[in-house]
């Protein structure tokens, strides 16, 4: 099986990645390591964290046997992806499709997820290459959407960012999403430097998206 295969793979098992967005570097850290204490196997750091390459590089130095799945988020051309590679980078999304990220990622063998909110931006981007289809925002779309796309396009790798809660979670799975992007609903604890309930949070989560396999 290759790194990049075993990256899909531990997302998709994991089921939840948490987006982290921070003011500080060091708070996306702190964030980070409260998200792997709670069982999440996979974070984002995206690239409007200040620094957020040299974050990228300090988890993947920290966790290099794997623990930790890390991927750059926000990334929105093929600069910004390289240099989120190079630092350690294990996937890379992105809000919208840009191909030519696509083609980036395809020469480092790098997972990539571009954003989409309709069905014509979804077929777009796996005719592109997409590995998984971040449906962005969530919130305006909701889990019904990904139960409409999943019956002309069952075999669409769907993962929706924004508007995940604990409450909806069980609901955005069993409309067939492969796993879920979390943010705010997961890491609003960090802004008073309360990182134990981010793990907490995150366990609830991971439970929940057991729970809606039928694990």
């Amino acid at each position: 099986m290759t790194p990049k295969i075993k990256t899909l793979h531990k997302i998709m098992e994991s089921g939840v990645v948490a987006v982290v967005r921070a003011e500080r570097s060091e708070q996306a850290i702190k964030i980070a390591d409260a998200c792997i204490e709670g069982g999440i196997a996979a974070v984002e750091i995206t690239f409007t964290v200040p620094g957020a390459d040299q974050v990228i590089r300090d988890l993947a130095q920290t966790y290099r046997n794997g623990e930790l799945i890390i991927g750059a988020g926000t990334v929105l051309d093929p600069e910004t992806a390289r240099l989120a590679i190079l630092a350690g980078a294990q996937y890379v999304v992105s809000p919208s499709l840009n191909v030519d990220t696509v083609k980036m990622c395809h020469r480092y063998q790098i997972p990539i997820m571009p954003g989409a909110m309709t069905i014509r931006e979804i077929v777009e981007a796996m005719e592109a290459g997409a590995d998984v289809v971040k449906v962005f925002p969530g919130e305006a779309l909701g889990p019904s959407f990904i139960k409409a796309v999943k019956g002309p396009l069952p075999q669409a790798p769907l993962m929706p960012t924004g508007g995940v809660s604990l409450d909806n979670v069980s609901d955005w799975i069993k409309a067939g999403c492969l796993a879920v992007g979390v943010g705010g609903n997961l890491t609003a604890g960090a802004k008073k430097g309360d990182y134990q309930s981010i793990t907490a949070i995150g366990k609830e989560f991971i439970e929940k998206v057991r729970q809606a396999r039928g694990l």
